[in-house]
């Protein structure tokens, strides 16, 4: 995997980010379309890549990939590979991504309350 470039523009913008409020740092590591989504397929098991690009038919596989990336260098999954042939590679929530469970929750409940009021 490659290196990040510590002046590169993301990196910049990021460490502004992480070295700002606590909500700007929340937010920073779930925000986004599909980070969210992602970790929520991952609550009740672990999955193999296929199994969570099944699950999220309209994320491309270069985005999960990019996605997944992100989520276990933050340190919110775990990414197990197997030695077998051919490889198999899990994927699983960590234990500071589980403390996110009842806000993610929280969040599904505002939605379907906010959505009604839309329609």
């Amino acid at each position: 995997m490659a290196e990040r470039k510590e002046n590169s523009t993301n990196n910049v913008n990021r460490k502004c980010i992480v070295d700002g409020n606590d909500l700007s740092y929340a937010i920073a590591m779930v925000g986004g379309r599909w980070k969210l989504l992602i970790l929520i397929n991952l609550e009740k098991e672990k999955l193999r890549f296929s199994e969570i690009r099944k699950a999220m038919p309209n994320i491309t596989e270069r985005m999960l990939t990019l996605q997944l990336r992100e989520l276990e260098n933050d340190g919110l999954i775990c990414r197990t590979v197997y030695a077998e042939v051919p490889p198999k590679v899990e994927y699983e929530l960590t234990e500071i991504a589980t403390e996110l469970i009842p806000i993610w929750k929280k969040l599904c409940d505002w939605g379907a309350r906010h959505r009604k009021t839309r329609v």
